[in-house]
């Protein structure tokens, strides 16, 4: 095939829409005011078009045309694309913030999807029922990676450690309280040290998670030996072995529902608070479907980020 085949091959959409809106206009004229070309423009467009077919398009009377049996032909044919093309636009800008269709991936821990999401997909699933959202069970680090992999839309949960290619945006914040088997010694007390927890065993999710990390900085600040008795994960099976008497643990104020069989205190003067956000890549575009999960949780942060999608 010549060069010049090729090129007419690859201006073809642009032939069919000069012949297109000629045929529609009965005028060439017309048609370049319509695609913002001048006549002669459009009037080689048509002539390349039909020496490329081997095919009069047009009777020519004057500045007046017509269409041909061939031209007829092909204005069916090319009618659904020229059309199709002219609405891409309209059609890319409405579907682009479509929120009532698509998929949506995210990542958290087991104590966020059960304690602090549920709220929130609760009202996004009812106001969004045709969104497949899928909650995948992960630990922070592994949550990461799924992120940077691109498999999941964004993560929720506690973030201690932000990268440059990472972004936190926190949502709500819970206290750390320290729970004892009723009538425990410890809940007699006014005002609870690291020191008087540490002469007690303790009970606490897997070493890899934040919670053992931010325990274990706090005993050593204070230079404080500890004992780990248990590590199980998960709050509820860690609020059942304390109810047994079998250590205490530091949790977060969100498990505690006062249906528990516990002495609970309040220790966030010597143990950080936990703060729940969103976490996403930098750089990267959120979905519709996952700024309207946003949304749900925080309006503002929804808004900033529209805002800086619009002008990316």
């Amino acid at each position: 095939m010549s060069d010049k085949n090729v090129r007419y091959k690859h201006n073809r959409l642009q032939q069919l829409r000069g012949f297109y809106y000629a045929a529609q206009e009965g005028s060439v004229s017309k048609a370049a005011d319509r695609m913002f070309l001048s006549q002669p423009s459009v009037s080689l467009q048509i002539q390349a078009l039909e020496r490329e077919l081997g095919a009069s398009l047009f009777d020519r009377n004057g500045p007046k045309i017509e269409l041909t049996h061939e031209g007829k032909l092909l204005y069916e044919l090319a009618q659904p694309l020229v059309e199709g093309f002219a609405g891409i636009d309209e059609s890319f800008q409405a579907q682009r913030n479509q929120v009532e269709r698509g998929r949506l991936q995210i990542a958290a821990g087991g104590s966020t999807l059960q304690y602090v999401l549920p709220t929130f997909v609760e009202r996004f699933v009812r106001e969004h029922p045709g969104i497949d959202l899928k909650l995948q069970n992960v630990t922070g680090h592994e949550g990461l990676e799924l992120l940077r992999a691109g498999e999941v839309d964004f993560c929720v949960g506690p973030l201690l450690d932000i990268t440059e290619d990472i972004k936190f945006h926190p949502i709500v914040e819970y206290e750390p309280v320290l729970i004892m088997p009723k009538g425990h010694e410890l809940a007699k007390r006014k005002r609870i040290l690291p020191r008087h927890i540490s002469r007690f065993p303790l009970i606490l999710p897997p070493r890899h998670l934040s919670t053992w990390r931010q325990v274990e900085f706090v005993f050593a600040q204070e230079q404080l030996p500890y004992e780990v008795r248990l590590e199980v994960g998960g709050w509820e099976v860690i609020k059942r072995y304390v109810e047994l008497g079998l250590g205490v643990s530091i949790v977060m104020s969100i498990c505690i529902t006062g249906n528990e069989n516990l002495d609970v205190r309040p220790v966030g003067e010597h143990f950080p608070k936990r703060t729940y956000g969103v976490v996403w890549r930098k750089n990267k575009q959120l979905s519709p479907q996952a700024r309207g999960f946003i949304r749900v949780m925080d309006p503002a942060l929804a808004d900033t980020l529209e805002r800086k999608g619009r002008r990316e």
